[in-house]
């Protein structure tokens, strides 16, 4: 832990390192608060990835989760990327190891499976994937696969389910979910909508089904901004990571924001988001370290299906 000097509090402290050490700091919509007030860009992970592409910066600190930071890493070769604690994982990205998958692949060869990788996932999953998408373009990636193959869509099975509705494209699923969004119920969410009756449900697609059935709508974080701006509707109840929140609650100042519960707490907070504090970050400035690296050959075989993704964007 580094001392403050006299005269400065951490906020000072982090924006004075960042400074000196020519760095961009992002951070992921599910952050603290005063993380989110610091960060030059806020936003889901592969946005973030791209505004740090952009920067004119040396350092990328990532708050965010490890898969996120590995994503900056891949698409930001030639920059630092630097994690406020390599701890902060992700139960989804955990649920899909890369041997694990590369052993399904192998002893299911004969299905020659065209994998679409949420991109909630480890570099060594990306690798071994065709293409990547996020929750906002999953849907129109999974209608451009191709017809002639089988389609197993990693790692989230209640996203995968969800695109399947919208689509009707037939997928295999692995079993992975978020922690976090299996934790809302439909009996937590009947029960915050009979408070806020007028209150549109909004939901992320990692939820489960009897809680994307309940839902006004279903997106991605991004989305969640846009719609919510757009809505006629003063309060809407949000169906996901409890940071998510201030996001909104900073940018559409004058609507009201209800957090989702679950069964058991007023809100959802990740526990690995979490982990990233303002100390940390001061820290990890500080001294460079803990930085993501990975093997060259690695990180060109897990772009290639994020760039597959881009071109299908454009």
């Amino acid at each position: 832990m580094v001392a403050l000097k006299e005269g400065y509090d951490l906020a000072d402290e982090v924006l004075r390192l960042k400074r000196q050490r020519n760095a961009i700091i992002l951070a992921h919509n599910y952050q603290v608060p005063e993380i989110q007030d610091l960060a030059d860009f806020v936003g889901d992970s592969l946005g973030l990835s791209y505004k740090a592409k952009e920067a004119d910066a040396d350092v990328i600190v990532f708050c965010g989760v490890h898969f996120m930071a590995e994503t900056a890493k891949i698409v930001n070769p030639t920059k630092r990327v630097i994690l406020p604690d390599l701890e902060a994982g992700c139960s989804l990205s955990e649920s899909c190891p890369a041997e694990s998958l590369e052993k399904f692949l192998k002893e299911r060869a004969d299905k020659d499976y065209y994998v679409i990788a949420y991109i909630n996932c480890s570099a060594g999953v990306k690798a071994l994937s065709d293409i990547i998408c996020t929750s906002g373009n999953a849907v129109k990636v999974v209608q451009n696969a191709p017809r002639n193959r089988n389609i197993l869509f990693v790692p989230d099975q209640n996203l995968g389910a969800w695109v399947t509705e919208k689509t009707g494209r037939k997928m295999d699923l692995w079993r992975g979910t978020c922690y976090v969004h299996v934790e809302f119920t439909q009996n937590s969410i009947n029960a915050i909508r009979a408070s806020y009756p007028a209150a549109p449900v909004v939901a992320h697609p990692e939820c489960n089904f009897a809680v994307r059935m309940l839902a006004d709508e279903v997106c991605s974080t991004e989305k969640m901004v846009s719609y919510c701006r757009n809505s006629r509707a003063d309060a809407f109840i949000i169906v996901t990571e409890s940071g998510m929140l201030h996001r909104l609650k900073k940018e559409i100042p004058g609507k009201t924001f209800i957090p989702g519960p679950t069964d058991t707490c007023s809100c959802a907070d990740c526990r690995f988001m979490k982990k990233n504090t303002l100390e940390k970050l001061r820290d990890v400035l500080e001294h460079l370290s803990p930085e993501i690296e990975m093997p060259e050959s690695l990180r060109k075989r897990a772009e290639l299906p994020i760039l597959r993704m881009l071109d299908l964007s454009r």
